[in-house]
């Protein structure tokens, strides 16, 4: 029998549909630079459009306009938003939002009729128009079900269920699961969630050619019987593309699975991942530097409105000084706006902020919910406690309460605390030990896969949160 699984051309992994939305993008980004230049020279009382034009009129800042708007769409670049109409609405129209806003900002401050007012316009129009026409044909066209990969998910134990729960939730779905095999007598036959289980690993490769396979998801979270183990070698050498559950778990949903990982992955794969290069612990030191001088600077500005309400409503303090852990667990005293009432915590008990907390002042909801409450913690930035993003800093009393009910929870202090972070954008906050614990799995997969784009993302996410008073 020929083993070799059918795999369809056009059956694409996630790294190129990123390819595809770049190269989408990049050209509606060309096309909306050359029409801005154009209509530009055809009001243009100097020259019409040619190449002098060109060379001599637009600034040159004005030919990086396309690099700043596809920086702005930096989170439509993960494949489960992209194939989603509302969120890359939501995307587009947030990045339409930022770019206004920091023109119209460069605008006012700077001289009369010295920036090109028309061609500015007129590229953010037809960038808007024609990224949102282009993202919505890539929707229709590459998410049709003959364009997913199919996948197989081996094991249906606590790892595979996992899975096919986070699977059912993701809409549109990544991939199409055609069902799941165990080699569990007392599985065989039932279903996980909608999905069936459709053999053993005796039956894998003839399920493999039988439903045109194209990826195993090994989701086996015991012992791997010898026949499995072969039989997914097997699978390997005829073409069919191999993924560990937790690898899955982390591209679908930018968390790491810690329920499901051993002690030893701590050790020997996540350290492993958590370095990163000389560039980039250089560039994050510059942007810190910048970042908490500009954020310092806005602090001054506010500090006088922000102590006039709050002396009005509740008196002194104005700030106040929280001791919470630093990378390595180092103390340090943190800064900020009070938005509770005096002696929040009578008892001297740490306790997390709840939803609709009581103790909020009316004052403290405003600055929660536009984040002003944050802007003092930029004093910590310079001094070096803390970076513009990080996981959230937390108290020595809530650490030690957390890390004995949450695995691996001191691992977020292997970096500096920030201001904003992975998890601050993608879930916000957390008022018990379960949903730290989502909170955790967001925190490990930045210090996982941090770099210098993912940081620049967050910021603008973070700049999108605070316009949209999102905050609590």
């Amino acid at each position: 029998m020929d083993t070799q699984p059918k795999l369809k051309r056009w059956q694409m992994r996630a790294s190129e549909r990123v390819a595809i939305l770049l190269i989408g993008d990049l050209l509606v980004a060309a096309v909306a630079l050359f029409l801005a230049l154009y209509f530009w020279a055809a009001r243009d009382a100097w020259m019409e459009f040619s190449l002098e034009f060109i060379t001599e009129r637009p600034p040159l800042w004005f030919f990086l306009l396309p690099v700043f708007w596809m920086i702005l769409l930096v989170e439509l670049y993960d494949v489960n938003r992209a194939n989603n109409r509302r969120e890359t609405v939501k995307g587009i129209g947030l990045a339409t939002l930022i770019y206004v806003l920091v023109y119209l900002l460069i605008y006012f401050t700077s001289a009369p009729n010295s920036l090109p007012r028309r061609g500015v316009s007129v590229f953010i129009v037809i960038a808007v128009f024609f990224t949102l026409l282009w993202r919505l044909t890539y929707i229709r066209m590459f998410t049709a079900p003959h364009l997913l990969r199919r996948v197989l998910i081996v094991g249906a134990g606590n790892a595979g269920k996992t899975l096919v729960d986070v699977i059912e939730k993701l809409w549109p779905p990544p991939f199409f699961t055609v069902g799941l095999i165990d080699d569990d007598p007392g599985k065989l036959g039932q279903k996980i969630g909608n999905f069936p289980v459709l053999g053993d690993s005796r039956e894998l490769i003839e399920i493999i050619q039988k439903q045109h396979i194209t990826d195993l998801i090994l989701a086996i979270s015991g012992e791997m019987r010898g026949d499995m183990f072969q039989s997914i070698l097997t699978a390997q050498e005829i073409g069919v593309h191999l993924a560990p559950m937790p690898q899955v778990y982390e591209e679908l949903l930018g968390r790491v699975p810690i329920f499901l990982l051993e002690t030893e992955w701590i050790v020997r794969s996540f350290v492993e991942k958590t370095s990163t290069s000389t560039f980039y612990e250089l560039a994050k030191s510059l942007i810190d530097f910048a970042g908490g001088l500009v954020g310092t600077i806005i602090f001054v500005g506010f500090f006088p409105f922000i102590s006039l309400a709050t002396i009005l409503e509740t008196g002194f303090p104005v700030l106040f000084n929280q001791e919470r852990l630093g990378r390595g667990g180092q103390p340090y005293k943190m800064v900020k706006f009070r938005t509770m009432e005096r002696d929040a915590e009578r008892d001297g008990e740490a306790r997390l902020a709840e939803e609709n907390d009581q103790r909020v002042t009316r004052v403290g909801w405003f600055l929660r919910r536009t984040h002003l409450d944050e802007l003092p913690q930029f004093i910590n930035v310079l001094r070096g406690e803390m970076s513009l993003v990080g996981p959230r800093a937390e108290r020595p009393q809530l650490v030690e309460h957390f890390q004995k009910q949450i695995p691996f929870y001191r691992a977020r202090l292997l970096v500096k605390p920030g201001i904003t972070g992975w998890a601050q954008v993608n879930y916000g906050y957390a008022g018990n030990v379960s949903e730290t614990a989502v909170k955790l799995e967001y925190d490990l997969y930045y210090i996982e896969h941090r770099n210098l784009l993912m940081d620049i993302s967050i910021i603008l996410r973070t700049v999108g949160t605070v316009l949209g008073f999102k905050g609590q």
